[in-house]
């Protein structure tokens, strides 16, 4: 049976690897909460911009696909070969959440999608972004837009 699609990565990381990810994160979060407002606004914006273990791994392979594919019709054609070879590597991640890149660009710091919410929604907290979304019952059509609104901002 498949992991979840938010834990195949980190299943595939190790430990070692998580923690420091997990650490980073909490830290910013301190460092970020202590510095106020201001701070937490632009460091949302450059969560916004921060580019997850995905779309970095698919970056990397479409790099290395193209530089296969002009080398194969400028130097050798057997350059070629670098294409069905990236292609298996992005089957294998999106089969098993593993391909051989990902671990280098881990212990470079990347993270997943989930691991940058993480560090967002707890800034989101943190400035107070929340706070009025707990107010009313569960039917309040108001309750349910402003969470919603909450979680967007």
């Amino acid at each position: 049976m498949t992991s979840p699609t938010t834990l195949r990565v980190p299943e595939h990381t190790a430990h070692h690897v998580n923690e420091w990810i997990r650490h980073r994160t909490e830290e910013s979060v301190a460092r970020f909460a202590q510095a106020g407002p201001e701070a937490i606004d632009r460091r949302l914006k450059e969560l916004d911009r921060e580019g997850d273990i995905e779309r970095i791994l698919e970056a990397n392979a479409a790099t290395v696909a193209l530089v296969g594919l002009g080398l194969g019709a400028m130097v050798n054609r057997r350059f070629y070969l670098l294409l069905p070879v990236v292609a298996g590597f992005l089957l294998q991640h999106a089969v098993q959440g593993w391909c051989p890149p990902m671990p280098v660009f881990r212990r470079l710091g990347v993270r997943t999608a989930s691991e940058i919410d993480q560090e967002r929604y707890a800034l989101k907290a943190l400035r107070g972004d929340f706070r009025d979304v707990a107010t009313g019952d569960g039917h309040d059509p108001n309750r349910i837009g402003r969470a919603i609104q909450s979680a967007r901002r």
